[in-house]
């Protein structure tokens, strides 16, 4: 890992579990990280329904287990425990095939005594479900533990096959109680100020859509032109291919391969130039030269990423002002560009060019 590989870029965690770690791992890289959760764990440890699953169940004597999510699996336990049935439920469990939809519930059902039969490579219930018709599912009984929401389409075909089939909701999906952050950064995103947005989940990616949707934000706009989307496997990314949105993901479908993805695509996406005898790098709320990062007010950063747009080309005040944070005149324009050179520790990177703008005197392309 290399430290300060994400200084001048501001990413964005969606995420409720673990975004303290994600916030510190790319805070420890030198990002600007923005938090704002898209959607809460509702658990139902003292809910009706999952007592009536549990016992039903134990009754049941399942052929098969579906586990879907290791935090899930954990919960359904210690709701057990809790109610006096944990040893029965166990019991029940260890006598069916337990199948994982990914290595995530691996560690939790082997965390309880258990062991599992197979387990998704994918962490996709496509696959999970492909598996099972394949092997045939008639007169089968099995349980399915749901993550966040029901498997109407997962739970229909196993019973379209002849299966009887017991679901149950441990937890469940729901908007964030304050959504003005994730609506604050909908907008942020729109307007270009978010240089990528992080996903570990498909029901935080709807949530994040449907708030941008409805304060009329174009992320998806934005996510299709310099805005990454960094999700951390397929199940996640589909919501946003579904759109035709671009995506990142790691090869492996874990945290840690999320952050190194955005380490290491973020600066692949920067402009480098080569300007007046020195290296530019153009980031998102920052600029880096020959590597020493200097952060910039917006104004500047913003005239600095039109002339880099542009490398060498005269471009005019009145395109510049349009690109300003709240747009502007030609003497915000002026103000900027030499709040700029002062930033930038002398004016001979930026060329005036009388009555019709300023440019980047450019070497070459660095």
């Amino acid at each position: 890992m290399t430290e300060g590989a994400l200084a001048g870029f501001t990413v964005a965690v969606t995420a409720e579990r673990r975004r303290s770690e994600m916030t510190a791992l790319l805070e420890r890289r030198g990002a600007r990280v923005v938090s704002a959760p898209a959607i809460t764990i509702v658990p139902l440890i003292d809910d009706e329904a999952l007592r009536a699953a549990t016992e039903a169940c134990i009754g049941l004597e399942p052929h098969l287990v579906v586990a879907t999510t290791g935090f899930g699996f954990r919960g359904w336990l210690e709701a057990a425990e809790g109610w006096g049935l944990g040893d029965a439920l166990r019991a029940s469990l260890r006598g069916a095939k337990i199948i994982a939809r990914g290595p995530k519930p691996c560690g939790a059902i082997r965390a309880a005594g258990l062991t599992e039969d197979w387990a998704a490579k994918t962490e996709a219930s496509e696959e999970v479900l492909e598996r099972l018709l394949s092997d045939g599912v008639a007169g089968r009984r099995i349980v399915v533990q749901e993550h966040g929401e029901p498997q109407t389409e997962f739970v229909d075909a196993l019973r379209s096959a002849g299966a009887a089939v017991v679901e149950v909701p441990v937890y469940r999906w729901a908007l964030a109680p304050d959504i003005a952050p994730v609506r604050r950064l909908a907008e942020q995103v729109a307007a270009g100020q978010i240089d990528a947005v992080t996903f570990t989940s498909a029901p935080a990616v709807k949530a994040f859509l449907r708030v941008a949707g409805e304060g009329g934000a174009d992320v998806a706009a934005a996510f299709r032109d310099k805005t990454l989307a960094a999700c951390v496997g397929p199940v996640t990314a589909a919501p946003l291919l579904d759109l035709d949105i671009p995506v990142v993901m790691p090869e492996r479908y874990r945290l840690g391969a999320l952050i190194k993805t955005v380490t290491d695509e973020l600066p692949r996406r920067a402009v480098r130039l080569r300007v007046a005898g020195t290296t530019l790098e153009v980031r998102g709320h920052a600029v880096l030269i020959d590597e020493v990062p200097h952060a910039l007010a917006p104004a500047a950063m913003a005239i600095l990423a039109s002339l880099a747009r542009r490398p060498g080309a005269v471009v005019s005040k009145d395109q510049l002002a349009a690109a300003l944070p709240r747009g502007n005149d030609g003497h915000a324009v002026d103000v900027a560009v030499a709040r700029l050179r002062a930033a930038l520790g002398s004016g001979k990177h930026i060329e005036t060019v009388i009555k019709r703008g300023y440019r980047l005197r450019v070497d070459e392309a660095a």
